[in-house]
């Protein structure tokens, strides 16, 4: 627990100053309250204790001393919590073509579809970039945005999961899927644009060719790497013989084309190992920038010492009125009152 502002403490003295410094009020003279004969003035003004006294003091010093102390803003400070601001920028640009449902990867043992491999291994990347702000992009026959960028890496990898192959279109539009990844990282600081590129196949569709669209990265400052995967020819299909489908023949040149221009690299991956060893390798070339601001969330306490101070002024008060309240006369009080005023009256005419 800390003090925002504990200068303000200073003013704590202030009542004892100003009683030492100023001269007591000076009793004034003027007309006295006349009392019937016979009436004891206790009765109507009971001179307070000095017990009384010294709780009233007791309670408008404290009063003071809580509505000094939630003038100085007291807060209670929490654990401090590192902030991701100065990682880099990434954009995932997932191949969720139809070649990419072919089952020769391996995970577990097992064999499993291009697209679950990339889902496992990308999965462990996004989580190994903690200070970084991460966005994926899915594309096939178009492109298009399934989450900006955005420190919420659990809400990247539970999109990425949810990815279907096909989703997109059959076919590869790399072109189209480069220029929407440069779209949304022009905007950020020009030394942490990266774009991730992962295919399995070759340009296919798309209104942009993919040397066009590596250029306009380029001139944005936006580094691409690619990895192109490559599955085990004779698996996924009948006998011998894979299955071909649309977009289904990487063009390894291309992509070591598009790295070249933008300042990336190229990486190929036959098997489930080399993929998560590319991903490997892309920590060591884009090392995230581990983030030396921290933030300590507050919690302002100053309600607690000023409702104290409330409830003891309203304490004060209360003692002070009861202290002055005149007594009930009751009826032979009211009668010896008015016998008193008849005599003294009389006394007076004689």
């Amino acid at each position: 627990m800390t003090l925002a502002w504990p200068w303000l403490l200073v003013v704590l003295p202030l009542p004892l100053l100003v009683r030492w410094g100023l001269t007591p009020a000076r009793e004034l003279g003027g007309p006295a309250l006349r009392l019937p004969a016979g009436i004891p003035l206790q009765q109507f003004v009971a001179a307070p204790g000095l017990s009384g006294r010294r709780i009233g003091l007791l309670l408008a010093l404290s009063a003071w001393g809580l509505l000094v102390l939630a003038a100085a803003r007291p807060q209670w400070l929490g654990e401090p919590t590192p902030l991701p601001v100065s990682g880099r920028d990434l954009v995932l640009a997932i191949d969720v073509s139809g070649s990419m449902e072919q089952p020769d990867f391996e995970l577990a043992g097992q064999a499993a579809t291009r697209l679950s491999a990339v889902k496992q291994v990308a999965r462990a990347f996004i989580e190994r970039r903690n200070q970084d702000r991460i966005g994926l992009i899915l594309f096939g026959s178009q492109a298009y945005v399934q989450t900006p960028l955005t420190f919420d890496h659990i809400a990247v990898a539970e999109m990425l999961e949810e990815a279907t192959v096909g989703l997109a279109g059959r076919d590869t539009a790399i072109g189209d899927a480069i220029a929407l990844g440069v779209k949304r990282l022009r905007e950020q600081p020009e030394q942490n644009r990266v774009l991730i590129l992962l295919t399995d196949g070759d340009n296919t569709v798309g209104s942009l060719h993919p040397l066009q669209a590596a250029e306009l990265a380029a001139r944005s400052g936006v580094r691409i790497y690619g990895i192109g995967l490559d599955g085990t020819p004779g698996t996924g299909g009948v006998g011998a013989f894979r299955l071909r489908q649309a977009g289904d023949d990487l063009n390894p040149a291309l992509l070591r084309s598009l790295a070249e221009v933008t300042g990336g690299q190229f990486f190929s991956a036959t098997d489930g190992r080399e993929l998560a060893d590319a991903y490997r390798m892309l920590d060591r070339l884009e090392p995230s920038v581990r983030a030396i601001e921290t933030f300590r969330p507050t919690r302002e306490l100053y309600p607690l010492p000023a409702a104290a101070a409330l409830v003891l002024t309203v304490l004060l008060a209360s003692l002070r009125l009861a202290r002055c309240r005149m007594p009930s006369l009751g009826n032979e009080g009211i009668h010896a009152a008015r016998g008193a005023e008849a005599r003294q009256g009389s006394a007076d005419g004689a």
